[in-house]
């Protein structure tokens, strides 16, 4: 029996892209026909689920080559080869000038100061002390980037001032909603790194903590005009 090959740790599917993909399932009709594009594709497999559900295209960004190679290996496995391309760039400088029905993206926005996890990427959760490294470029590209009546559907911790990202969705003439909310469970090797300013903010709010166990919620996002979210 061949044995497939596993994603290096930071580039493993997680709790976050499982719920990502339970958010795009829920809305397969967004999916069906749209050229899709993630950005942070890391081990390819939402951009797989993307292409399940009836995508016409598919693109993904990465900023880590591995991810790339990974990407472009399961896509080619499960048929979407010659549909699909995944690139290696900083955020939407590889799409510069192109535009999506679909983008998603479960960008690493946990707010820490030292990125130094061992055995991890600084790329697998670092969003700098606020959480707002990616999102908020990400944010801000975004507009340019969604074709007329294209949408966004993407991973959203709760500590992360989703307000802030509600503005800048408005600033580019675009709704902001929340779509679902789940917890994820917050290992002690990121608790370790979290801000320390944002970790006393938000415990009891959006940060639970059950004796030695600590968890958070984590939003799914859809971003689009009035009537795409419709």
């Amino acid at each position: 029996m061949k044995v497939e090959p596993v994603p290096v740790p930071a580039l493993r599917p997680s709790e976050y892209t499982a719920t990502l993909i339970q958010g795009l399932r829920a809305r397969a009709a967004w999916v069906r026909g749209a050229d899709a594009l993630e950005i942070g594709s890391g081990s390819g497999v939402v951009l797989a689920t993307l292409g399940g559900l009836g995508a016409a295209s598919l693109c993904g960004v990465d900023i880590e080559q591995k991810a790339v190679t990974l990407g472009v290996e399961l896509l080619g496995k499960l048929g979407y080869g010659a549909a699909s391309q995944v690139l290696c760039g900083d955020m939407w400088r590889p799409v510069s000038g192109r535009r999506f029905g679909l983008v998603t993206a479960n960008l690493p926005h946990f707010p820490m100061t030292d990125p130094d996890i061992s055995g991890r990427l600084p790329s697998w959760s670092d969003g700098g002390p606020d959480g707002r490294r990616l999102l908020d470029p990400f944010l801000g590209g975004l507009p340019d980037h969604l074709t007329p009546g294209g949408r966004a559907v993407i991973a959203h911790n709760g500590f992360v001032d989703l307000e802030r990202s509600r503005a800048l969705a408005a600033k580019g003439g675009l709704d902001l909603r929340i779509a679902c909310t789940t917890l994820v469970y917050v290992p002690d090797d990121k608790l370790e790194h979290m801000t320390d300013g944002v970790l006393k903010r938000e415990e009891g709010r959006s940060i639970h903590r059950y004796g030695p166990y600590v968890f958070a919620d984590m939003h799914i996002v859809e971003i689009g005009t009035a009537g795409a979210l419709n």
